[in-house]
């Protein structure tokens, strides 16, 4: 796949009044394409990048199930992010210098609004299937009722109709680390030139974002699922424990890859989530959509429970009629078995290839 920047040189209104002066969307797409190939739109979750064959490459790539030589794939960057499109490591162009803290807030709605510049300027009429896991699921089932003639074929996995208290409680959590980090709060940060380019390289909240990524990963992750990998070799240790190192180790990688302001705002994106706002709720909102939609749940999965996909289920494209049982003529619920709770949409590969491919004959005419 390659990767592009589409640079959007008009003001972007956000859903919150505020509006951004000018927009970077970087995404990545098919190099080559049958020219009447079917469309494939994924959407990434709260610190992925535009590039899902590195963070689903069981998937996605040359002779995978999501092959870029026989589909269009698309994949693009979250506004708000750190992976070359627009986020708070950008230089306000009315300041001259990075946004950090100053980054307005960005709901899932400007999320799909956002990638709908990206979707007219590619000339992409329809989206034959979209498909996005957690907060991608988000921006999937969004862009589905926002443009429900857009999207013909929908998959929502791990996600749900809007954010729950619990899952708030998380998000809460985390921005309370953030800020006790005390760089955080003086948006540190230093410029490094290169090559005659100005380059941001940010410091502050690097240690509170490292920490704050621990919270998230228990939520992540099941009681099973860190019994089974993280035990200790010696059953009589005393405070050396191998869990322990593992919590140290996953903070520090995201220390070495991501921003403490793009976490916050992917953090504050995740808890505006609510398809049901000034709809009529949530029902009426998801009764919107028109696409055939798989929804795919995680039997582990402590953060987004099965029982979200279920109700997604149970109501999409129902319009005013109640539909009792989960698998209507619109809709269709799977169930996974993981031992990794919410982080089972990106290992159980081959169970979500199965369920996808069986329900979207259509599309992957070579499935069986």
């Amino acid at each position: 796949m390659e990767k592009r920047v589409l640079k959007y040189n008009k003001p972007f209104k956000l859903e919150s009044g505020e509006s951004l002066p000018e927009l970077e969307i970087c995404y990545h797409i098919s190099k080559e394409f049958p020219k009447e190939g079917k469309v494939i739109w994924i959407t990434h979750a709260l610190t992925a990048n535009s590039d899902p064959s590195e963070w689903w490459n069981n998937l996605v790539g040359e002779e995978k199930f999501f092959d870029p030589r026989k589909y269009t794939i698309v994949c693009a960057n979250l506004l708000g992010s750190c992976y070359s499109s627009t986020g708070p490591a950008s230089v306000n162009p009315k300041t001259g210098k990075p946004y950090l803290l100053s980054f307005p807030k960005v709901t899932v709605r400007d999320e799909v609004n956002f990638l709908e510049l990206l979707r007219n300027h590619l000339g992409i009429k329809n989206i034959d299937l979209i498909i996005g896991g957690s907060v991608g699921g988000y921006q999937a089932i969004e862009w589905s009722i926002m443009y429900p003639d857009v999207i013909k074929n929908a998959a929502f996995i791990a996600t749900g109709a809007r954010v729950t208290p619990w899952e708030t409680a998380f998000n809460e959590s985390q921005r309370m680390i953030l800020y006790a980090d005390e760089t955080f709060a003086k948006e540190e940060y230093t410029e490094v030139s290169k090559n005659g380019k100005r380059n941001i390289v940010i410091t502050g909240g690097q240690k509170g974002m490292g920490a704050a990524r621990t919270v998230a990963l228990i939520s992540y992750r099941s009681c099973k699922g860190y019994n089974s990998t993280q035990q200790d070799p010696d059953l009589n240790s005393l405070w050396e424990h191998k869990a322990s190192s593992y919590q140290r180790h996953q903070g520090e990688k995201l220390e070495k890859r991501f921003n403490a302001y793009s976490y916050l705002a992917m953090v504050n994106l995740f808890d505006s989530h609510n398809v049901g706002r000034g709809r009529g709720g949530v029902e009426k909102a998801l009764a919107k959509i028109k696409a055939k939609v798989l929804c795919i749940g995680i039997d582990s999965d402590i953060l987004f429970p099965c029982s979200e996909q279920k109700f997604i289920a149970e109501h999409t494209g129902c319009g005013d009629r109640e539909i009792k049982n989960v698998n209507n003529r619109h809709s269709k619920f799977i169930k996974i078995k993981s031992d990794f709770g919410h982080d089972g949409f990106l290992l159980e590969y081959k169970q979500i290839q199965e369920a996808i491919g069986k329900t979207f004959k259509n599309i992957f005419y070579a499935s069986t």
